[in-house]
């Protein structure tokens, strides 16, 4: 019989032996993948309480991705000079290949950056900005990159930043029109130049815009276009960037395309890489514009930006293979986005309110549901707290929330694990959060939020 200390040893053995063990995956991608819904639920590691309506916050990484990371950290701590000094170079190559063929453009004009913020700060800062110079932006620019606009005119030599009101419901077409009005009574002054930053798809309010004729407009004025697609990469099919041509674009893997958070792609046409003369943070490998004899030098400078986890950078293969397995692009976004049109309708119905987008013109898979609490809400500094705990503590669910055009409004992403009882059981827990805080308010004000 054995003693209890040698039992103990054993049960400690099998049990990291049996949570070391990696899934072939080979084996799995062999045969047919399960129907969308909440058979996906299998691949992933998420808490099966929580109802997520919010992956285009920070995504959700796949188990074969996870089983990468995992070998992968193996790999390098085995021996870190030998994988940081020579392995990791051609798995970066395949990885920026693969991403290449994806976008359709040319290996040499893609690199990886940390998140899209990280990438579109990298355009931004590299400008050579003068006096007279002009940026535009819009109100509904992700916030921090509408900051890093307004740092640039802040700094010497103080070009002038240009903010225009966007706000919904509105049309395509409308759209269009306000912008080349707008690009049209800024002209530039001589010897100036004009960046327009723009959005392929808004963080709030969750909807596409017309951003391939937006950069049709900068092309014909002579505007430099830097175009924040963050959530465009796994979301909006059919990308074609040497067709469309935009300036600049950049865009989180980790969101939509199913890789380890975080990594985005930054794509720089070689007709634009001479505007980025540095990487940040500045490469082991930056040359002096005048000592490059013609050459950019602007891939060689993402090789090496200091010691990062490569593991979310060189795991993007393996979601890209899992996104095949799944069926591709085509197949995980028709069945994400008709979800995101039939989850909003029946959230609205629920919540007694509407859809941001009614005729779904603008809604890929994120659809945007007004939220009915009451117009008082907006003068409380710490709504946002509560919402969140009550949310993610209390009722476990999520979907993101913002104020636009004077009202309450929840984003939700609609994934392949959903289904339409997510939608429904997230509409339950925004009226018991909205109970709640209805509740507290009265309790703590003695009014009346009607």
């Amino acid at each position: 019989m054995l003693s209890v200390g040698i039992f103990s040893i054993l049960i400690r053995y099998f049990t990291r032996k049996f949570k070391d063990m990696t899934t072939d995956w080979k084996k799995v991608y062999s045969q047919p993948p399960p129907s969308f819904g909440h058979d996906m639920k299998q691949f992933y590691t998420m808490d099966p309480e929580y109802i997520n309506l919010n992956n285009g916050s920070y995504g959700a990484t796949p188990k074969p991705v996870l089983d990468a990371v995992r070998e992968m950290g193996k790999e390098i701590e085995a021996n870190p000079d030998l994988f940081h000094r020579l392995t990791y170079l051609p798995k970066l190559v395949d990885v920026r290949q693969r991403l290449a063929d994806f976008l359709k453009v040319k290996l040499d004009e893609v690199v990886l950056v940390t998140n899209a913020s990280t990438g579109l700060n990298t355009v931004i800062r590299n400008f050579q900005w003068e006096t007279g110079d002009l940026i535009f932006t819009f109100t509904t620019t992700y916030p921090s990159i509408l900051n890093t606009a307004q740092v640039m005119a802040d700094t010497p030599p103080h070009p002038t930043h240009i903010v225009t009101p966007l706000i919904f419901p509105t049309t395509k077409d409308a759209i269009v029109t306000l912008i080349e009005q707008v690009f049209d009574a800024n002209p530039a002054p001589p010897k100036k130049k004009r960046v327009a930053i723009i959005d392929t798809l808004i963080s709030d309010p969750g909807v596409l815009l017309p951003w391939k004729e937006i950069v049709q407009l900068c092309k014909q004025r002579n505007i430099w276009s830097i175009v924040d697609a963050a959530h465009s990469i796994g979301q909006e099919t059919g990308l074609d960037l040497t067709s469309a041509a935009p300036d600049f674009w950049v865009s989180n893997c980790h969101k939509w395309l199913s890789a380890k958070r975080a990594v985005a792609v930054l794509y720089v046409p070689k007709r634009n890489q001479n505007i980025v003369t540095s990487s940040i943070p500045t490469s082991l490998y930056y040359i002096s514009p005048d000592k490059r004899n013609g050459a950019p030098n602007f891939v060689d400078q993402y090789v090496w930006t200091g010691t990062i986890d490569w593991t979310s950078n060189l795991t993007v293969t393996d979601a890209l293979d899992y996104r095949n397995w799944l069926g591709g692009e085509e197949k995980i976004n028709a069945y994400c986005h008709d979800l995101a049109i039939k989850g909003g309708e029946a959230l609205a119905k629920l919540l007694g309110t509407k859809v941001l987008d009614p005729n779904g013109e603008f809604t890929l898979n994120m659809v945007n549901v007004e939220l009915p609490f009451p117009v008082s809400f907006k003068r409380i500094d710490d709504l946002d707290t509560i919402v969140k705990r009550l949310l993610l503590e209390k009722y476990k669910g999520y979907s993101a929330y913002y104020i636009h055009n004077n009202a309450y409004w929840t984003r939700c992403s609609a994934q392949i694990w959903n289904t339409l009882e997510d939608f429904e059981k997230m509409g339950q827990i925004w009226l018991n959060v909205i109970g709640d805080i209805t509740t507290q308010f009265k309790e703590q004000t003695g009014c009346n939020t009607a």
